[in-house]
């Protein structure tokens, strides 16, 4: 049994830091010192990216050489360039047939393969190999196509590469080089059976790298089925939570939760807001909309063009505050956050831990700030500490100063009646807005006695009025 399963270590740090296996090569100061191509140096300098984050000076030397590597890294470490410029690196200079990749990279989302692609696309286009990405929610006759005209490096989603396996419209008979990227929610997710079914079709022999921002059992059993000798990088674990990370509990009542989420979501800056439930996360936006709050909802809900579409408004300032459920807790990034919002506590340390890993990435500064209720405070202290995380607690309510310094929170534009700034986040009665969220009881979005259609017509009003507010008409 893997010790931290006993221990409640949700990292695994013990048991990558106790692999006892042949030692990685030296660390490397510079990209200059890795031997990578020199048109992968040019393309670095051209991108900005002038030296190695820490977790691509240990892993890069050793995954350069061939060897199979396991590495513990959250999104936004540098774990992506870790592995990809050796990926790409140990390709070049081959040409894919139709429908044969050369190496594979299996990511667990669809907004994480996107990502991925992003970050190689300009080293492959300097060492001129071609990327294909596969995904579900976009068109697989498309995506077929590119792997048709030959591609040498894929970038895909266990479900829909195994769709075009089985329909052969892929063969991975000739991948030489995978790597499994954020394993552990893949196992989570339930993907595991999908991706040893893959795994078992690629080249025998060849490289396997596998990343991990932990390590439980699923994970380990890819380890010891998959990878032969890896050499092990672990980060230490304040830099895996994010060192420039300020953690802060904020004790709230329940009429007061959605009140001080909202002054928090009418901030100067952007901000993450996690709830629970796709439900949830539409009307929390609606409101937030209502409120004269720039926000957008991001959850396995939308369509691909729609999530694709939110998160690019996200990332250039159009929205403001991005509402999500844990389908963005992995996988975005996005520079210059400093906040995420746990509207609704979390339900494991790993769920914390890759919701607060969009904030402080690449050795900046920001906060994770969580919301609990008086019946959830024991619970969430529990998850803290299994997280290895020391929060700093603090009681408040709406409109409070200790609110504002903590959170940047201000009173919003406009109430969700389009009316006083002072009725945001409550409803008419001064309760929460939200009556079937959280703990609060009660039919969600609706006045007593009103139909379904005339509620739906009426927040509609409410929008175009909070709108035409907002723009001083």
């Amino acid at each position: 049994m893997n010790p931290s399963a006993r221990t409640g270590d949700p990292t695994g740090l013990a048991d990558l830091t106790g692999h006892t296996g042949t030692p990685p090569l030296p660390a490397a100061e510079r990209f200059e010192d890795m031997g990578l191509p020199e048109e992968v140096l040019t393309a670095l300098a051209g991108q900005g990216v002038t030296s190695p984050f820490p977790i691509q000076s240990a892993a890069l030397p050793s995954a350069l050489a061939g060897r199979d590597v396991l590495g513990r890294g959250r999104t936004g470490s540098g774990k992506t360039l870790a592995f990809g410029l050796a990926l790409l690196a140990r390709t070049a200079g081959r040409r894919a047939d139709a429908k044969k990749p050369l190496a594979l990279v299996l990511v667990p989302t669809r907004e994480l393969a996107q990502q991925v692609t992003e970050a190689l696309a300009p080293y492959a286009q300097a060492l001129k190999l071609r990327l294909a990405t596969v995904v579900g929610g976009l068109q697989s006759g498309r995506q077929a196509g590119e792997l048709r005209a030959g591609a040498e490096v894929l970038v895909a989603t266990p479900g829909r590469l195994g769709d075009l396996v089985a329909r052969r419209a892929c063969r991975l008979d000739q991948v030489e080089i995978t790597v499994l990227d954020e394993a552990d929610q893949m196992a989570d997710l339930g993907f595991l059976p999908q991706v040893t079914e893959l795994l078992d079709q690629v080249r025998p022999g060849g490289q396997r790298m596998l990343f991990s921002a932990t390590l439980d059992r699923d994970v380990e059993l890819l380890v010891r089925r998959y990878l032969r000798d890896p050499v092990v990088h672990a980060a230490d674990p304040a830099q895996e939570t994010g060192s420039g990370v300020e953690h802060h509990v904020l004790h709230v009542g329940g009429a007061d939760k959605f009140a001080i989420a909202t002054e928090i979501a009418a901030r100067d800056g952007r901000v993450i807001m996690f709830l629970d439930t796709k439900h949830a996360v539409d009307r929390f936006t609606r409101h937030l909309v209502a409120s004269g709050v720039r926000a957008a909802a991001l959850h396995g809900g939308k369509s691909q063009p729609q999530r694709t579409d939110t998160l690019e408004r996200f990332r250039t300032g159009a929205v403001d505050v991005l509402v999500a459920t844990n389908v963005a807790a992995r996988g975005i990034h996005v520079d210059d956050l400093d906040l995420v919002v746990n509207v609704d506590p979390p339900a494991d340390p790993k769920d914390y831990l890759h919701r607060g890993g969009r904030t402080a990435r690449a050795g900046a500064s920001g906060s994770v700030v969580t919301l609990a209720l008086p019946d959830q405070r024991r619970d969430l202290a529990r998850l803290l500490t299994d997280a290895g995380i020391r929060p700093r607690i603090t009681k408040v309510r709406p409109g409070e100063p200790e609110l504002r310094r903590i959170t940047g929170a201000r009173t919003p534009s406009a109430g969700p009646d389009g009316g006083t700034p002072a009725s945001a986040g409550r409803d008419r009665r001064g309760g929460a807005p939200f009556r079937g969220m959280g703990t609060v009881p009660g039919r969600p979005g609706r006045a007593k006695n009103e139909s379904r259609k005339s509620a739906e017509a009426r927040r509609t009003a409410e929008a175009r009025k909070a709108a035409r507010v907002r723009r001083g008409a």
